[in-house]
Protein backbone atom coordinates (compact mmCIF):
# COMPACT_ATOMS: atom_id res chain seq x y z
CA UNK A 1 0.00 0.00 0.00
CA UNK A 2 1.07 3.36 -0.78
CA UNK A 3 1.10 6.56 1.27
CA UNK A 4 0.60 9.73 -0.16
CA UNK A 5 0.08 12.72 1.63
CA UNK A 6 0.03 15.54 -1.55
CA UNK A 7 -2.60 16.24 -4.60
CA UNK A 8 0.04 16.37 -6.52
CA UNK A 9 1.29 12.61 -5.48
CA UNK A 10 -2.10 11.04 -5.60
CA UNK A 11 -2.68 12.42 -8.96
CA UNK A 12 0.85 11.07 -10.41
CA UNK A 13 -0.21 7.54 -9.29
CA UNK A 14 -3.87 7.48 -9.97
CA UNK A 15 -2.65 8.84 -13.77
CA UNK A 16 -0.51 5.92 -14.05
CA UNK A 17 -2.34 3.58 -13.03
CA UNK A 18 -5.22 4.68 -15.48
CA UNK A 19 -2.55 4.79 -18.49
CA UNK A 20 -2.05 1.32 -17.33
CA UNK A 21 -5.21 0.26 -18.16
CA UNK A 22 -6.80 0.20 -14.39
CA UNK A 23 -10.31 1.08 -12.70
CA UNK A 24 -10.13 3.26 -9.78
CA UNK A 25 -12.40 2.75 -6.89
CA UNK A 26 -12.35 5.40 -4.02
CA UNK A 27 -13.66 5.11 -0.77
CA UNK A 28 -13.28 8.35 1.45
CA UNK A 29 -13.28 8.15 5.30
CA UNK A 30 -11.98 10.10 8.06
CA UNK A 31 -10.26 7.14 10.02
CA UNK A 32 -11.21 5.37 13.10
CA UNK A 33 -12.07 2.35 11.05
CA UNK A 34 -14.22 -0.36 11.55
CA UNK A 35 -15.64 -3.41 9.85
CA UNK A 36 -17.98 -1.45 8.33
CA UNK A 37 -15.28 0.73 6.31
CA UNK A 38 -13.77 -2.08 5.57
CA UNK A 39 -16.89 -3.77 3.65
CA UNK A 40 -16.64 -0.56 1.52
CA UNK A 41 -13.30 -1.78 0.85
CA UNK A 42 -14.33 -4.62 -0.51
CA UNK A 43 -17.41 -3.45 -2.06
CA UNK A 44 -14.80 -1.14 -4.07
CA UNK A 45 -12.34 -4.14 -4.92
CA UNK A 46 -14.71 -5.90 -6.19
CA UNK A 47 -15.66 -2.83 -8.34
CA UNK A 48 -12.62 -1.84 -9.76
CA UNK A 49 -9.10 -2.84 -10.06
CA UNK A 50 -7.25 -0.30 -8.00
CA UNK A 51 -8.77 0.73 -4.72
CA UNK A 52 -7.72 4.23 -3.20
CA UNK A 53 -8.94 5.17 0.68
CA UNK A 54 -9.05 8.31 2.42
CA UNK A 55 -8.20 9.84 5.87
CA UNK A 56 -9.18 12.86 6.43
CA UNK A 57 -10.99 14.49 9.62
CA UNK A 58 -12.72 17.39 7.62
CA UNK A 59 -13.14 20.20 9.73
CA UNK A 60 -15.86 21.93 7.62
CA UNK A 61 -18.46 19.11 8.57
CA UNK A 62 -18.15 19.95 12.19
CA UNK A 63 -20.22 22.73 14.10
CA UNK A 64 -18.50 24.60 16.59
CA UNK A 65 -19.43 23.27 19.13
CA UNK A 66 -18.76 19.74 18.11
CA UNK A 67 -16.44 17.09 18.45
CA UNK A 68 -13.89 17.56 15.81
CA UNK A 69 -10.78 18.01 18.41
CA UNK A 70 -12.22 14.78 19.97
CA UNK A 71 -12.67 12.87 17.34
CA UNK A 72 -11.24 9.42 17.56
CA UNK A 73 -8.04 9.30 15.32
CA UNK A 74 -5.86 6.08 14.87
CA UNK A 75 -3.87 6.27 11.98
CA UNK A 76 -1.71 3.34 12.74
CA UNK A 77 -4.19 0.67 13.08
CA UNK A 78 -6.24 2.09 10.04
CA UNK A 79 -3.06 1.28 8.23
CA UNK A 80 -2.76 -1.86 9.30
CA UNK A 81 -6.31 -2.42 8.69
CA UNK A 82 -6.14 -1.14 5.01
CA UNK A 83 -2.87 -3.11 4.03
CA UNK A 84 -4.98 -5.99 5.20
CA UNK A 85 -7.66 -5.19 3.20
CA UNK A 86 -5.89 -5.09 0.01
CA UNK A 87 -5.99 -1.48 -0.16
CA UNK A 88 -3.52 0.01 -3.01
CA UNK A 89 -3.22 3.84 -2.41
CA UNK A 90 -4.21 5.43 0.73
CA UNK A 91 -4.59 9.55 0.95
CA UNK A 92 -3.98 11.09 4.23
CA UNK A 93 -3.81 14.91 3.53
CA UNK A 94 -3.25 17.97 5.95
CA UNK A 95 -6.01 20.55 6.69
CA UNK A 96 -3.49 22.71 4.91
CA UNK A 97 -3.36 20.92 1.92
CA UNK A 98 -7.17 20.33 1.20
CA UNK A 99 -8.03 24.03 2.62
CA UNK A 100 -5.17 26.17 1.45
CA UNK A 101 -5.10 29.70 3.08
CA UNK A 102 -7.51 31.78 1.33
CA UNK A 103 -9.60 29.04 0.57
CA UNK A 104 -13.41 29.71 0.46
CA UNK A 105 -15.36 28.38 -1.84
CA UNK A 106 -18.37 25.80 -1.00
CA UNK A 107 -20.70 23.28 -2.26
CA UNK A 108 -24.21 23.63 -0.96
CA UNK A 109 -26.83 20.87 -1.89
CA UNK A 110 -29.58 22.92 -1.51
CA UNK A 111 -33.10 20.99 -0.01
CA UNK A 112 -31.62 17.56 0.81
CA UNK A 113 -28.88 18.98 2.91
CA UNK A 114 -31.37 21.50 4.64
CA UNK A 115 -33.65 18.69 6.11
CA UNK A 116 -33.16 16.13 9.05
CA UNK A 117 -29.24 16.68 9.99
CA UNK A 118 -28.94 19.63 8.29
CA UNK A 119 -31.67 21.07 10.30
CA UNK A 120 -30.02 19.86 13.33
CA UNK A 121 -26.46 20.31 12.23
CA UNK A 122 -26.09 23.40 9.97
CA UNK A 123 -23.68 23.71 7.77
CA UNK A 124 -22.67 19.69 8.16
CA UNK A 125 -24.02 18.72 4.43
CA UNK A 126 -21.95 21.92 2.80
CA UNK A 127 -18.95 21.03 4.23
CA UNK A 128 -19.68 17.10 2.78
CA UNK A 129 -20.55 18.54 -0.20
CA UNK A 130 -17.27 20.29 -0.42
CA UNK A 131 -14.82 17.99 0.44
CA UNK A 132 -16.44 15.24 -1.26
CA UNK A 133 -16.08 17.35 -4.23
CA UNK A 134 -12.84 17.74 -3.77
CA UNK A 135 -11.66 14.37 -3.16
CA UNK A 136 -13.71 13.24 -6.29
CA UNK A 137 -12.01 16.01 -8.54
CA UNK A 138 -8.50 14.75 -6.85
CA UNK A 139 -8.45 10.93 -7.64
CA UNK A 140 -10.81 11.34 -10.80
CA UNK A 141 -12.54 7.84 -9.77
CA UNK A 142 -14.27 5.49 -12.01
CA UNK A 143 -16.27 4.64 -8.67
CA UNK A 144 -16.70 6.05 -4.75
CA UNK A 145 -17.95 3.87 -1.98
CA UNK A 146 -19.95 5.07 0.71
CA UNK A 147 -22.14 3.68 3.43
CA UNK A 148 -26.17 3.43 3.24
CA UNK A 149 -25.43 4.04 7.45
CA UNK A 150 -25.31 7.48 6.80
CA UNK A 151 -28.35 7.41 4.05
CA UNK A 152 -28.70 11.59 3.74
CA UNK A 153 -24.81 11.71 3.04
CA UNK A 154 -25.63 9.35 0.42
CA UNK A 155 -27.96 10.94 -1.08
CA UNK A 156 -26.50 14.23 -0.96
CA UNK A 157 -23.48 13.13 -2.91
CA UNK A 158 -25.48 11.59 -5.30
CA UNK A 159 -27.35 14.98 -6.00
CA UNK A 160 -24.58 16.74 -5.62
CA UNK A 161 -22.47 14.56 -9.09
CA UNK A 162 -25.79 14.37 -10.67
CA UNK A 163 -26.24 18.16 -11.05
CA UNK A 164 -22.52 18.72 -10.91
CA UNK A 165 -21.71 16.45 -13.86
CA UNK A 166 -19.15 15.17 -11.96
CA UNK A 167 -18.48 11.63 -14.26
CA UNK A 168 -18.09 9.07 -11.18
CA UNK A 169 -20.46 6.32 -10.43
CA UNK A 170 -21.44 6.24 -7.02
CA UNK A 171 -22.44 3.24 -5.11
CA UNK A 172 -23.81 2.69 -1.75
CA UNK A 173 -22.92 -0.35 0.70
CA UNK A 174 -24.91 -2.12 2.95
CA UNK A 175 -25.18 -1.02 6.57
CA UNK A 176 -23.40 -3.44 8.88
CA UNK A 177 -24.23 -4.09 12.25
CA UNK A 178 -23.15 -5.67 15.56
CA UNK A 179 -25.24 -8.48 16.28
CA UNK A 180 -27.41 -6.82 18.59
CA UNK A 181 -28.48 -4.60 16.07
CA UNK A 182 -26.66 -1.61 16.53
CA UNK A 183 -24.87 0.00 13.45
CA UNK A 184 -20.95 0.36 13.02
CA UNK A 185 -20.00 3.77 13.47
CA UNK A 186 -16.49 5.49 14.88
CA UNK A 187 -18.42 7.18 17.55
CA UNK A 188 -19.46 4.25 19.22
CA UNK A 189 -16.29 4.74 20.73
CA UNK A 190 -17.99 7.37 23.22
CA UNK A 191 -20.54 4.93 24.93
CA UNK A 192 -20.20 3.62 28.10
CA UNK A 193 -20.59 -0.22 28.66
CA UNK A 194 -24.42 0.97 30.02
CA UNK A 195 -24.88 3.35 26.88
CA UNK A 196 -23.70 0.51 24.85
CA UNK A 197 -26.53 -2.03 26.60
CA UNK A 198 -28.95 1.01 25.62
CA UNK A 199 -27.82 1.69 22.13
CA UNK A 200 -29.58 -1.14 20.01
CA UNK A 201 -33.16 0.37 20.78
CA UNK A 202 -32.25 2.99 17.93
CA UNK A 203 -32.30 0.04 14.97
CA UNK A 204 -35.53 -1.83 17.05
CA UNK A 205 -37.79 1.44 17.44
CA UNK A 206 -36.89 2.28 13.88
CA UNK A 207 -37.32 -1.38 12.43
CA UNK A 208 -40.89 -1.58 14.54
CA UNK A 209 -41.70 1.80 12.93
CA UNK A 210 -40.95 0.31 9.35
CA UNK A 211 -42.82 -2.60 9.97
CA UNK A 212 -46.13 -1.16 10.89
CA UNK A 213 -46.12 0.91 7.32
CA UNK A 214 -43.83 4.12 8.80
CA UNK A 215 -47.36 5.96 9.50
CA UNK A 216 -46.32 9.60 11.56
CA UNK A 217 -48.21 8.69 14.72
CA UNK A 218 -45.76 5.31 14.29
CA UNK A 219 -42.90 7.74 14.24
CA UNK A 220 -43.92 9.82 17.66
CA UNK A 221 -44.39 6.82 19.39
CA UNK A 222 -40.84 5.52 18.74
CA UNK A 223 -39.61 8.85 20.14
CA UNK A 224 -41.18 7.79 23.20
CA UNK A 225 -39.74 4.50 23.35
CA UNK A 226 -36.20 5.61 23.08
CA UNK A 227 -36.70 7.88 26.22
CA UNK A 228 -38.24 5.03 27.72
CA UNK A 229 -34.89 3.51 26.62
CA UNK A 230 -32.44 5.28 28.10
CA UNK A 231 -31.24 8.35 25.64
CA UNK A 232 -31.33 11.48 25.77
CA UNK A 233 -32.31 14.12 23.13
CA UNK A 234 -33.65 12.46 20.36
CA UNK A 235 -33.36 14.55 17.01
CA UNK A 236 -36.20 13.05 15.16
CA UNK A 237 -37.43 9.71 14.32
CA UNK A 238 -39.58 10.29 10.88
CA UNK A 239 -40.81 8.42 7.94
CA UNK A 240 -39.33 10.14 4.49
CA UNK A 241 -39.41 9.21 0.63
CA UNK A 242 -36.56 7.13 0.21
CA UNK A 243 -35.41 9.63 -2.47
CA UNK A 244 -36.32 12.67 -1.98
CA UNK A 245 -36.36 12.51 1.76
CA UNK A 246 -39.33 14.57 1.72
CA UNK A 247 -42.42 13.78 3.71
CA UNK A 248 -44.60 10.81 2.25
CA UNK A 249 -47.07 11.75 0.20
CA UNK A 250 -47.58 8.12 -2.64
CA UNK A 251 -47.58 5.31 -0.73
CA UNK A 252 -46.46 3.41 -3.42
CA UNK A 253 -43.09 5.05 -3.58
CA UNK A 254 -40.01 3.44 -1.34
CA UNK A 255 -39.61 4.72 2.25
CA UNK A 256 -37.14 4.88 4.57
CA UNK A 257 -37.30 5.53 8.84
CA UNK A 258 -34.76 8.00 9.52
CA UNK A 259 -33.60 8.47 12.94
CA UNK A 260 -31.00 10.46 15.21
CA UNK A 261 -30.81 10.15 18.99
CA UNK A 262 -27.95 11.55 22.12
CA UNK A 263 -26.78 8.77 23.78
CA UNK A 264 -23.96 10.17 26.43
CA UNK A 265 -21.44 12.01 24.37
CA UNK A 266 -22.53 9.75 21.09
CA UNK A 267 -25.20 11.36 18.78
CA UNK A 268 -26.21 8.15 17.07
CA UNK A 269 -28.46 7.39 13.71
CA UNK A 270 -29.59 5.00 11.88
CA UNK A 271 -32.28 4.11 9.30
CA UNK A 272 -34.65 1.06 7.62
CA UNK A 273 -36.41 0.70 4.55
CA UNK A 274 -40.03 0.75 4.84
CA UNK A 275 -41.75 -2.65 4.91
CA UNK A 276 -43.27 -3.17 1.50
CA UNK A 277 -41.78 -0.57 -0.34
CA UNK A 278 -38.30 -1.33 -2.42
CA UNK A 279 -35.58 -1.06 -0.11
Amino acid sequence: MVIVTSIAALRDILRDWRRAGDSIGLVPTMGALHEGHLSLIRHSRAAATRTCATIFVNPTQFGPNEDFASYPRTQQADQTKLRAAGVDLLFMPSVTEMYPPGHSTRVRVGPLGDTLDGTFRPGHFEGIATVVTKLLLQALPDVAVFGQKDYQQLLVIKRMVRDLDIPVRIEGAPTLREPDGLALSSRNAYLTSAERAIAPAICSVAQAVAEGGGPDREAARATDALERAGFGRVDYVTVRDAETLEPVTNASHPARVLAAAWLGRARLIDNVPVTGTPA
